[in-house]
């Protein structure tokens, strides 16, 4: 029986410190560190040509670092690449597939390229093709498949080996709504039998539906790290949303605002909607109290966190270090 090469080797499944990789003048890869836990997802975002590709490849064996280390389950990515090699799935943002060729014919290829025998190659492309909902056109070309069902394919025939830690790069680019909800809930299925999975993505939807962890990496370097919550906290406070029934009272509900929470100029009003900063939510109730001994009744509120687009832009721009020194200062107040 083949050893488990994937337990008992330290705490993460992977464990990159200062890789550095340059093309000429380019320094694409300038230091990055990443820490990934077993059985979890982590989201590595980042504009185009950040960097992050690169570094997935250098992960993956597919090229070799300038500096730094990367470790898969505590085997190295340089020295020991044939162990990694069996330890890893690498899903590209395209299918790798014949598109002459069925569905069926395609895994049973691919299994058997991996060593299996006829008859598991055979079992093992069945499996696949019910998990991934694809037996019904098991027997079809690819070339009448669909995006979606190309996708999913693609993912199959990288599970083929069962691997502990996958990597998707940009795994439900171009894909419908409904596709991608799909893929998004074969992920999730992925994660829950055992498997880690590195995810690149351009869909910040995404990392907020499916991370456990995110990195941002621009210009070659992680510029935040962080669970979605800690990445949301670095911009600051929520923000409070009220709709009153009578637009007549917008000024005396404004100025209520202003009041309870302690805010000033940073408060917008516009067609009986008002937004305003909410740093200590316990105010929201004495605010009710006073709208409703006031006479003044709501249509609609919310209190809303800063979105993932909104992180992205601001870490990814001009206000990027003010951003990463609040994210430190997150996770120390976190630790204690």
């Amino acid at each position: 029986m083949m050893k488990d090469i994937s337990k008992g080797n330290g705490e993460w499944a992977l464990e990159a410190h200062g890789l550095v990789k340059s093309f000429g003048d380019n320094r694409a890869v300038d230091g990055v560190d990443l820490y990934v836990k077993p059985g979890t997802i982590y989201g590595v975002l980042g504009p185009n040509g950040a960097g992050k590709t690169t570094t997935i490849r250098l992960i993956a064996t597919l090229l070799k670092a300038d500096a730094g280390t990367a470790r898969i389950f505590g085997h190295d990515v340089v020295k020991e690449a044939h162990i990694v090699r069996q330890l890893i799935g690498v899903t590209g943002q395209y299918a790798s597939v014949d598109e002459s060729l069925s569905a069926t014919e395609n895994l049973m290829i691919f299994s058997r390229l991996l060593g299996l025998s006829r008859s598991e190659a055979k079992r093992k492309s069945e499996e696949l093709l019910e998990e991934f909902g694809l037996s019904e056109a098991a027997k079809r070309p690819l070339k009448h498949f669909s995006g979606g069902m190309r996708r999913r394919l693609d993912l199959a025939a990288s599970l083929i080996s069962r691997p502990p830690l996958i990597f998707l790069d940009e795994p439900t680019t171009g894909l419908d709504p409904r596709t991608r909800n799909q893929m998004w809930d074969t992920i999730r299925k992925l994660v829950k039998s055992g498997s880690t999975v590195l995810l690149t993505t351009q869909y910040l939807q995404e990392a907020d539906e499916l991370a456990d962890r995110i990195a941002v990496i621009d210009h070659g370097k992680v510029v935040a790290e962080g669970t979605v919550d800690e990445l949301k906290g670095s911009m600051g406070t929520s923000s409070l949303h009220v709709s009153i029934q009578d637009e007549r009272k917008i000024h005396d509900t404004r100025q209520l605002v202003e009041r309870i929470l302690g805010v000033r100029s940073a408060v917008s009003a516009e067609g009986g909607k008002i937004t305003a900063p909410l740093g200590n939510i316990n105010l929201v109730t004495d605010l009710l109290i006073t709208l409703r001994e006031s006479g003044i009744e709501l249509a609609e509120m919310s209190v809303q966190k800063p979105s993932l687009d909104e992180v992205f832009l601001t870490i990814t721009g001009s206000e990027k270090k003010d951003v990463a020194n609040n994210l430190w200062k997150t996770k120390k107040e976190a630790l204690g």
